[in-house]
């Protein structure tokens, strides 16, 4: 069963980061009311780096549920939905399971997944951690992002449907393992090259590593 477990929103709030403040919009706080989700972003939401989040290509920051025993272990701490920042906390689609280019209905929205999410040292300001970005990286529990193909109203705990899959067997788990770690696979590249949904960016960094082997 696939499903909305949670949705988190926040708005920008100082923190501090290696002695100097900074500000982000990490903190979330979990609503059960209706939410109205634009082609940009959640509404209640906010980003205090409007460069590297928010905008059409990463309107919704998702965050498998199925992560959290492992940091919680990790971390020695309780965590509640929202606590890596994502809007959405679900079930039933992580890395592994997620295509580059998967369309799912959820409530009114349908949305398209469009690149994996790059860790940063705001999760080291939030968690205290100061390796947590290296942390999230080398284990594979990045999260993702969404883009919105339709608006509408979204509710915590709605079904969460697939819509389309795409042809080509392209994982979110898949572009990160490339990305990170196995940077001279030439045959996981080159079907990489398969995922035209993959947010320009990101496919034009994979496009060039294939170009370099």
């Amino acid at each position: 069963m696939k499903n909305l477990l949670s949705v988190n929103v926040g708005m920008p709030v100082d923190m501090q980061y290696q002695g100097k403040m900074m500000e982000s919009g990490i903190i979330k706080t979990s609503t059960y009311e209706p939410v109205y989700v634009s082609t940009v972003q959640v509404e209640g939401d906010g980003q205090a780096d409007r460069v590297h989040h928010g905008g059409p290509e990463k309107a919704i920051c998702v965050y498998p549920y199925e992560h959290y025993p492992y940091w919680e272990e990790k971390l020695d701490r309780k965590l509640s939905p929202g606590a890596f920042g994502e809007n959405f906390t679900v079930s039933g689609l992580d890395e592994n399971e997620v295509r580059i280019g998967d369309v799912y209905r959820i409530g009114e929205v349908l949305v398209q997944v469009s690149l994996p999410r790059k860790p940063c040292y705001k999760l080291a300001s939030k968690f205290g951690v100061e390796d947590m970005a290296k942390q999230v990286t080398e284990v594979g529990f990045s999260g993702y992002y969404l883009r919105v193909l339709q608006e509408g109203y979204v509710t915590t705990g709605e079904e969460i449907n697939v819509d389309h899959r795409p042809d080509h067997n392209v994982t979110v788990a898949m572009v990160n393992r490339l990305t990170y770690h196995d940077r001279q696979d030439r045959t996981g590249l080159e079907q990489a090259m398969l995922a035209k949904e993959l947010s320009e960016d990101w496919y034009n960094k994979l496009s060039k590593q294939l170009s370099a082997l």
